[in-house]
């Protein structure tokens, strides 16, 4: 990965990036740097990495498809027609390098750089008048071998990856990986239902109920033939080494529902009549509890991410879809609704492990203190995930940890994950672990710690891998 023909005019991105304090040097060189991956929640495309796929310039496999470049650049005014219309790879590639320098304090400017350093070499700072140097060297360097997505997991010390998964996926990408020799890291899917909830979209619901019942064999005209197939794909992604489902929820339903009751609004949507948001929240518990009892029977994880409100901007979901950076923190109240569902999962003696992600940092402490009421059973099973989304920040990581620390066990916390659509991401990691270090060395410099670093410095170690390779039994 050599790009010497670069400019090196300063080194922003330097050995002690992020780290304040001697400590917080120790913390990282000693006990985090070099501690394997596990990204346990990404929106890779296994199909990518079935087929070794390379990438013909930095655009295809850097600025491509990812929101967060799209949103900065139409704060800074650039033209929808070069983000996502018809402008040419250069000239999009060219009006993000414009929108960098403008990014200053957003964990863009940070993101970029480490990338464009970790893989690239490249030394300098990233904008305009640098950008057709990186364009050229970074282009170079994605023709060789060791940029095909499996050797840059391979090189970037990830051990394993979760992507995001339809029910209705024949995960026939993920078969053709588990079969290839010379390729170490495991590539698992994850179980992701969300549309089988989306009653509010009753077009495209009743369009993926028909998918479901093609998929799995299964007549899904009444309820009980769509839980049959349901529970068919689930059984089907377990034998397929799916051990997490995902739960996108815009906050968690919570009311009670009797099968009765989820009978006559599954027979009323698949009819093609509107229902209510009552019975839409009813629908959704109903198969929410379903959900949590066959995760808990079959000892996978449950992942909820709450509290984003999505597809705000009508006119460009019409015409580009979803995730295309029109997603925004939502204010529903988040800790009683999860509560609820949790619950009513532990009185059926079937509470599977969690992880709980909010979008909201009001949602901190309701939603960690929540998740410490059905803390037991011999495993610590209830995890107050890592920073998300917009929260996915120095300061967002910040909170996150302290609210842990301060209502929780940080020593057995599982570490962050990408969420990403990019196979450059993979320093998300490193940005996480300089974090958490500095965080941590701090803390020790302040005296708030003890100068032990084989017991702090063994708290970074595993929140950086094993306890997440552990609990999740990855």
């Amino acid at each position: 990965m050599n790009a010497s023909n670069l400019p090196t005019t300063m080194s922003f991105i330097h050995d002690d990036f992020l780290l304040e304090s001697e400590a917080a040097h120790d913390l990282y060189v000693g006990y985090a740097q070099g501690e394997p991956i596990l990204d346990y929640h990404t929106h890779l495309p296994p199909d990518a990495i079935a087929s070794n796929q390379g990438f013909a310039t930095l655009f295809d496999i850097w600025l491509a498809g990812d929101h967060y470049k799209w949103r900065a650049m139409r704060a800074n005014g650039i033209d929808e027609e070069r983000i996502t219309g018809s402008a040419d790879p250069w000239d999009k590639f060219l009006a993000f390098a414009e929108t960098v320098p403008h990014t200053l304090r957003n964990p863009l400017y940070h993101w970029v750089h480490l990338e464009l350093k970790r893989y690239f070499g490249f030394d300098g700072l990233f904008g305009p008048d640098t950008a057709k140097d990186v364009w050229e060297a970074a282009n170079a360097a994605l023709a060789t071998p060791a940029f095909r997505t499996q050797a840059l997991l391979q090189s970037g010390n990830v051990r394993a990856v979760c992507t995001t998964d339809d029910p209705t996926d024949d995960l026939a990408h993920h078969r053709a990986i588990a079969a290839q020799a010379g390729f170490d890291t495991k590539v698992l899917p994850t179980f992701r239902p969300d549309w089988a909830m989306r009653l509010d979209e009753p077009d495209g619901w009743r369009a993926w109920v028909d998918k479901l019942e093609a998929c799995a064999g299964q007549d899904c005209a009444a309820l009980p033939g769509f839980v049959a197939a349901l529970r068919g794909r689930h059984d089907f992604f377990h034998q397929s080494g799916c051990r997490l489902s995902d739960h996108g929820l815009v906050r968690t339903p919570a009311l009670p529902c009797t099968e009765a009751e989820a009978a006559a609004i599954f027979g009323k949507a698949r009819a093609g009549r509107d229902t209510s948001a009552e019975e839409r929240e009813k629908f959704g518990a109903y198969l929410m509890l379903l959900f949590g009892e066959w995760n808990a029977e079959r000892g996978w994880t449950m992942q909820f991410h709450v509290g984003p409100l999505r597809n705000n901007n009508f006119r460009l979901f019409e015409k580009l879809g979803r995730d295309i950076g029109c997603d925004s923190v939502g204010d529903d109240p988040q800790a009683a609704s999860l509560g609820w569902l949790l619950g009513q999962l532990d009185a059926r003696r079937a509470l599977p492990k969690v992880i709980a992600y909010n979008i909201n940092p009001g949602d901190n402490y309701p939603l960690a203190t929540m998740l410490g009421n059905f803390q037991g059973g011999g495993v610590s099973r209830m995890q107050f995930g890592s920073g998300w989304w917009f929260l996915d920040t120095i300061e967002g990581m910040e909170w996150q940890l302290n609210t842990l620390s301060s209502t929780g066990l940080l020593s057995r916390f599982v570490g962050m994950l990408t969420d990403s659509r990019s196979f450059l991401s993979v320093p998300r990691h490193e940005y996480f672990r300089r974090v958490l270090c500095n965080l941590i060395g701090n803390d020790i410099e302040r005296g708030h710690l003890p100068r032990d670093m084989d017991l702090v410095g063994g708290m970074v170690k595993r929140i950086c891998y094993q306890n997440a390779a552990d609990f999740l039994a990855i």
